[in-house]
């Protein structure tokens, strides 16, 4: 490999192919300080490592190797190594100054990214570049301490997420070529480019490459790029400064300046052409309205850059119509010259007027506006053709360029022909390609506006989020001084904001004062309003209904759960569905195969014109053999549609996956969406999924002397320090038993405490032993249970009730019956399910007893009891090695991995946040109903799929050879250039709006009218 090292501050250049090559840099100083020095040594796979030393004052980092050099290889990549952790113990370290003196040798090494010494625990933590081990530990051993090595581990490079704005895709071959572009570049870990949404979203790591070589990239290919967001995290922001296009090097160094001493910022990086900046900083210090103040007192202005809106097609459509009315003015009088004013008698004799020889006024007029229209208002198909051609791929531009510099050029010919014979009278065909771009330029204009209503569901939900807050700015006492009307956008957290009656929540958070009634319905779908108190929790973009609340923020800008549903739905637009990539295949080769053919067909034409294989009648007056050879092969290139092959699926992705959110189902990407249909057996949870997951105390039967009083206030002080759930309902049932109150010194004095997983709790309290579980605890702990204890066990399981077993010093003391009631639509699901020939299978960690009773109530026949989480995911492994496609429906941390496993993970909104981003599908309304919804969807979805691809298909195969004339010599049908290029616009458009048709869709109301329907 070639490498190249290129020092900044000496303008000195080395090449090498060895090895190993250490190459010195001085500046014109002759201080020391100034030296640093690279070795390059290549790595097994051919990839180049380079070693930096830095001077003994100075520490490396990614910004100072990037001030002094750069290491590129024969891709322009530049490379970074791979950073090591090592943890020492530092024996005889005993006050600080010792720690310091260790640190302080740590730091003046070469190579060392971190030097951290902890005095109380003996330690030194070094983060460095793994060439300097040995130099380490001979630096704290000469600080005069001995060490020894307790850890050491490689640190992973981080992975960022990008996400870009392209404009200018037209196919697959397009966004494939972006793709490939994107993936190449060194540090690039994953690249997914989508068509619908014209955005592009590449995993990298930030060490080894910056967007701004994504966006050059992109550019080189021919397309238009814009950042949209550079970072995963939510404590990122982008800012985009007002007035001027570019910014000079100094004024945008004074902004990044001034944010980096602003309190609570932790990076700031800046780019002087695009004027963005992007502000890395602790969301709980500061926060967006800080930054533009500063930015503001330095005397610029800057607006904060939303990521979540949908993609802005105003300008492109403004573009294409302005073109298309523009082309239009210039092809009708072309059409008129050609076609009408020739059977005008006097104004036939005007334009045909010799100029030259058999060059003609008319013709000269053609030329003009034909001229004018493609290389004016057609250059954006000699870019796009020329770009593609560049990386060695092909699309839509290569072809109607070819098409219409065919019939232009040919007709520049015959135009210099009849200006230099006087026996030439061949027609040209200047109206052709005037028309042809004509009428593609309209076709993409309709193309854009119909792609821009597939993307109207996330706009919907971003505009729940109301454009202002009211913020209250506080005293030094808490007092309310003022009240001030900002963005939404602006708001910090911890802010305190004020929402009067019919305005909407602007951020997550709490309650401090007020009690109103909130309409949750378009997060939760929850029908009636919520009521809500001081210490509740508000949704952002919630109505507040009847009162007034003051609310302190606790999740702002990308946090809240609106921007996180947003976010969701954008990344299931951006994957691809598996049954995509076909089409990717074929779209691939399209290109080349249609040029192909049209290149048979004008040779098959002249070939049979030539040899008088067909009746000389069959030319038109106009034309010769030649002319019409050309016809049919222009006509076959410009028919050829891979636009409408590439559009079919992510268009009906894109809109489904939009009507699902804005009905409470979120589907995380199209191969979930894909699977979902496909479902042959559905496995359930049962305490948060077939039920409420809402545990409440029904009954409790003593086996001892104690009180009921005296027998809670000690088995809740053991369950005291349980975040079960059926904890948390005996609890509540005893403060309601107590009068809201129970004695917290028992609890507080509680020893030994012991959680023992899917069986219960037992500790020491007050010198007795209380255990409070089921009956696997009271096994597992050798407490005898009794004949009567028994009885009434069985009792309870077969009421459908759950048993909490109380023992007290090895004695059963109490059982606790628990009940959680089943939803009501949970029978009717189970049994909707089984019409259509899905299986329903019930896997928990309840008893036995309670699972038959309740898989009883719902209509399941298959139950699997007292199972531990990696039981449920041994059953669904088991279930997909005999060949069925699984789906699961849980809540829980427990269902996490059978979520996983599943083939189709759907999670209950209202389950825990690991269970939801488990799943690949959220069904936000916690209403089991939607998990047949989504099958439903996903149903019709792929349904509108296939329609569009044997419309796609059907429409190449079936217009390919109808351009190629295969039905001339039966009923002399032939297809102008130009008619063929106007249904090639309409194609694609009519895909789109197929999709479109989804935005129609409905929940099944009546579940008995799904009965016909069957899955997939």
């Amino acid at each position: 490999m070639d490498l190249v090292v290129k020092m900044a501050t000496s303008g000195t250049e080395v090449s090498s192919k060895s090895d190993a090559l250490q190459v010195p840099a001085q500046t014109s100083s002759s201080s020391s300080s100034s030296q640093i020095n690279a070795i390059l040594v290549s790595g097994p796979s051919g990839g180049v490592t380079p070693i930096f030393r830095t001077p003994p004052n100075g520490l490396l980092s990614r910004e100072n190797v990037n001030r002094n050099f750069q290491v590129e290889s024969a891709d322009g990549a530049t490379a970074l190594t791979v950073l090591h952790k090592v943890i020492f113990k530092v024996k005889d370290m005993n006050c600080l100054a010792c720690a310091s003196s260790v640190e302080k040798a740590l730091k003046s090494l070469r190579g060392i990214q971190e030097a951290n010494v902890a005095v109380l625990h003996n330690t030194a933590k070094v983060v460095f570049y793994p060439d300097f081990i040995n130099a380490i530990q001979i630096a704290i051993e000469d600080a005069g301490f001995d060490t020894a090595t307790i850890e050491k581990e490689e640190l992973h490079r981080r992975n960022t997420v990008c996400r870009l704005r392209i404009r200018g895709m037209t196919c697959t071959a397009c966004s494939s070529c972006v793709e490939s572009a994107l993936e190449q570049i060194h540090g690039v870990k994953k690249a997914i480019v989508a068509l619908a949404t014209e955005e592009a979203e590449v995993h990298y790591d930030p060490w080894l490459v910056s967007y701004k070589t994504f966006i050059k990239s992109v550019s080189d290919t021919g397309f238009e790029a814009e950042l949209i967001s550079t970072s995963n995290e939510s404590n990122n922001i982008c800012l985009k400064l007002e007035g001027s296009s570019t910014y000079s090097q100094e004024q945008v160094d004074l902004i990044q300046s001034s944010l980096m001493g602003f309190l609570g910022v932790k990076n700031v990086e800046t780019d002087c052409k695009n004027g963005s900046i992007i502000v890395s900083y602790d969301p709980d210090t500061t926060g967006p309205r800080c930054f533009l103040e500063v930015i503001d007192k330095v005397g610029f202005k800057a607006s904060l850059q939303n990521d979540l809106g949908s993609p802005d097609r105003s300008k492109e459509m403004k573009e294409y119509k302005h073109q298309f009315f523009w082309s239009c003015a210039f092809t009708m009088p072309l059409f008129a010259l050609s076609m009408i004013f020739m059977y005008i008698s006097t104004l036939k004799s005007i334009f045909e007027i010799r100029i030259s020889h058999m060059f003609t006024l008319g013709m000269l007029l053609r030329c003009i506006l034909s001229t004018a229209v493609q290389f004016v208002f057609g250059r954006r198909f000699y870019k796009g053709a020329y770009m593609a051609l560049r990386h060695g791929s092909t699309n839509m531009d290569v072809l109607i360029a070819l098409g219409t510099n065919t019939a232009y050029f040919y007709s520049v010919y015959v135009s210099i022909r009849a200006a230099t014979s006087s026996r030439f009278g061949e027609m040209d065909f200047f109206e052709t390609s005037a028309m042809l771009i004509s009428f593609i330029l309209l076709g993409k204009y309709l193309e854009i506006l119909a792609k821009g209503k597939t993307s109207q569901a996330i706009a919907k939900l971003i505009d729940l989020q109301p454009e202002f807050a009211t913020l209250l700015e506080l005293g030094e006492k808490g007092d309310i001084l003022a009240e001030k009307e900002i963005s939404t956008q602006l708001i910090h957290r911890k802010d305190l904001v004020k929402i009067i009656p019919g305005r909407k929540v602007p951020a997550d958070g709490i309650v401090v004062s007020g009690h109103s009634y909130v309409n949750e319905s378009m997060i939760t779908g929850e029908a009636c309003p919520v009521p809500k108190h001081a210490g509740d929790k508000v949704i952002g973009g919630t109505l507040n209904e009847s009162s007034i609340l003051h609310v302190r923020t606790t999740h702002v800008g990308s946090e809240t759960a609106l921007s996180q549903i947003v976010r969701l739905v954008k990344t299931a637009q951006m994957s691809k569905a598996p049954v995509q990539k076909y089409a990717d295949k074929v779209s691939r080769h399209f290109v080349p195969f249609v040029i192909l053919a049209a290149l048979i067909t004008w040779l098959a034409w002249f070939g049979a014109g030539l040899s008088g294989s067909y009746p000389k009648s069959w030319i038109p007056a106009s034309m010769d053999e030649f002319e019409l050879a050309l016809q049919f092969g222009i006509a076959v290139l410009v028919i050829a549609c891979p636009c409408a092959l590439g559009l079919a699926t992510p268009t009906a992705v894109m809109v489904a996956t939009g009507k699902g959110a804005s009905q409470g189902i979120l589907i995380k990407g199209g191969q979930a969406l894909e699977n979902t249909h496909k479902v042959q057996c559905m496995v359930f949870d049962k305490t948060g999924t077939l039920t409420d997951g809402k545990p409440a105390v029904t009954t409790t039967k003593l086996f001892s002397d104690l009180s009921l009083a005296n027998f809670y206030s000690l088995v809740t002080a053991v369950e005291a320090n349980s975040a079960h759930p059926i904890a948390k309902a005996i609890m509540q049932y005893a403060a309601d038993l107590q009068e809201g109150s129970y004695d917290s010194e028992k609890i507080c004095e509680v020893e030994g405490f012991n959680s023992v997983i899917g069986q219960g709790v037992h500790a020491i309290l007050e010198g007795r032993r209380i255990a409070v579980g089921n009956q696997r605890l009271m096994q597992h702990l050798n407490i005898p249970l009794s004949e009567t204890v028994q009885q009434h066990l069985q009792h309870i399981e077969n009421v459908a009730e759950t048993s909490v077993v109380a023992a007290i010093d090895d004695h059963v003391a109490g059982i606790i019956s628990v009940s959680d009631r089943v939803k009501p639509e949970a029978a009717s699901t189970i049994s909707m399910l089984k019409a259509w020939g899905v299986q329903s299978i019930m896997v928990t960690g309840d008893n036995w007893g309670t699972a038959k009773a309740i898989a009883r109530q719902v209509g399941i026949e298959e139950v699997i009891a007292e199972a531990e989480p990696n039981t449920k995911v041994e059953k669904i492994k088991d279930l997909q090695n005999s060949g069925i496609i699984v789906g699961m429906v849980g809540d829980g941390i427990n269902d996490s991995p059978a979520l996983v496993a599943a083939d189709v993970g759907m999670a209950i909104g209202a389950g825990t946040d690991v269970a939801i981003e488990a799943a690949d599908i959220v069904l936000m309304r916690s209403d089991l109903e939607d998990v047949l919804t989504a099958i439903d969807l996903s149903k019709k979805t792929f349904s509108r799929i296939k329609l569009n691809y044997v419309w796609a298909l059907g429409y190449n195969v079936f217009a390919l050879p109808l351009a190629a004339g295969v039905l001339f010599p039966l009923i002399g049908l032939r297809l102008p250039p130009w008619v063929a290029g106007a249904a090639m616009a309409l194609s694609s458009v009519s895909v789109v709006c197929s999709s479109l048709m989804l935005r129609s869709y409905k929940r099944p109301k009546c579940l008995h009218a799904l009965k016909d329907i069957k899955v997939a």
